[in-house]
């Protein structure tokens, strides 16, 4: 986390960003592309007239099926932010690797990683711009999406976009990083997306599982979308599973508004701060949009959940009956994405379903 001594204490390390524009990160080797998809508006620009040094290549397009290599570094270092934009949908899938490991830490389509995974260009879902003003993350007009989590490692660190979709998409992209000694004791960033389009009756909807390790779980981002009757849907407890508990958790919370840090149903209003947040709370407009959504987050920054062997955390889709007298258990759709630093080896992360499955219905 950022502290004032960052500023005004020397620093042994040497500042990196990789984009399109510097695809290595070297230093001194930036705008230096000959060719982009800005070429002919750089036309009569630079020494030669062709734009050299004047925003070539400010993107690059993935074509269908293509994993891109975004970002290949060699450490000790650590990931100080990311900005993305361009690829709205979850058919772009992010992931992070660290050291040599084979399989990713970070799997995640790249729009719910920001919070914005209700949006789907491919099928021109029309859900709103919906801000996020928080400490990790920020989501800026238009699509703008920021990370703020620091990601230390000692070897290597590999980032990877994959494009599943059946058109070229074409990616904007920033990654900001420290050359230099990290800590010993340094634990790595993970994160992690579910989805159950409609969570069974009477069974809990698993944020995270099988984790295995010691660890810090730092945050939450949750998406909902109403299925059925657009009835209240948020009395679901979030419960935290330590350290070998089995039936009953450590850690059990008294209602899904009240984990984001709201009360009373959050009263129709959307907001987003620092640390917790509804930012989104989509009514349907009529037509085929008949479909409540939802999006929320919650970042354990003041409050990490320690795991010193395993970690499971879960959630109840649970509302209320029409005359407010009894539960309901619902069968909503939920999706999610789970935050948290641990040590390596990471246990291997359910395969991610196929597009139909992942689809914004």
């Amino acid at each position: 986390m950022f502290t004032e001594n960052e500023l005004i204490l020397k620093k042994k390390v040497k500042s990196r960003s990789i984009s399109a524009e510097n695809p290595t990160g070297s230093k001194g080797m930036g705008a230096m592309a000959e060719e982009g998809p800005c070429s002919r508006c750089a036309e009569g620009f630079g020494e030669d007239g062709r734009g050299k040094g004047w925003k070539l290549r400010p993107s690059i397009s993935i074509a269908p099926g293509e994993t891109a290599v975004l970002a290949d570094i060699e450490g000790p270092g650590t990931i100080k932010t990311m900005w993305f934009t361009g690829c709205l949908g979850r058919d772009y899938i992010l992931r992070i690797y660290w050291e040599e490991q084979e399989k990713p830490s970070v799997e995640v389509p790249l729009p719910d990683f920001f919070g914005a995974g209700w949006n789907d260009a491919e099928n021109k879902i029309p859900m709103e711009f919906a801000p996020i003003d928080s400490a990790m993350i920020a989501v800026c007009p238009t699509f703008g999406f920021n990370s703020f989590w620091p990601m230390p490692f000692r070897k290597r660190c590999r980032i990877t976009m994959e494009n599943r979709n059946v058109v070229n998409a074409q990616l904007y992209y920033q990654i900001n990083y420290e050359l230099g000694d990290v800590p010993e004791d340094i634990l790595y960033f993970h994160a992690q997306w579910r989805r159950v389009q409609r969570v069974p009756d009477m069974e809990p909807y698993t944020i995270l599982d099988n984790v295995k390790g010691i660890g810090h779980y730092v945050g939450t981002m949750l998406h909902v979308g109403i299925n059925g009757p657009n009835l209240w849907w948020g009395e679901g407890e979030v419960k935290f599973y330590i350290d070998g508990d089995t039936e009953y958790p450590t850690i059990c919370g008294t209602g899904t508004e009240d984990y984001f840090g709201g009360a009373w149903g959050w009263g129709d209003k959307s907001y987003s701060t620092q640390y917790l947040g509804v930012h989104l709370m989509h009514q349907p407009g009529g037509g085929e949009d008949m479909q409540q959504r939802f999006a929320m987050y919650r970042w354990h920054i003041k409050d990490p959940i320690i795991f010193e062997q395993d970690l499971k955390v879960t959630i109840q889709d649970l509302g209320w009956r029409r005359n407010g007298r009894r539960y309901l258990s619902r069968n909503d759709d939920f999706s999610s994405v789970a935050y948290w630093y641990q040590t390596l080896p990471a246990a291997e992360f359910p395969t991610l379903p196929d597009r139909d499955y992942m689809e914004v219905i």
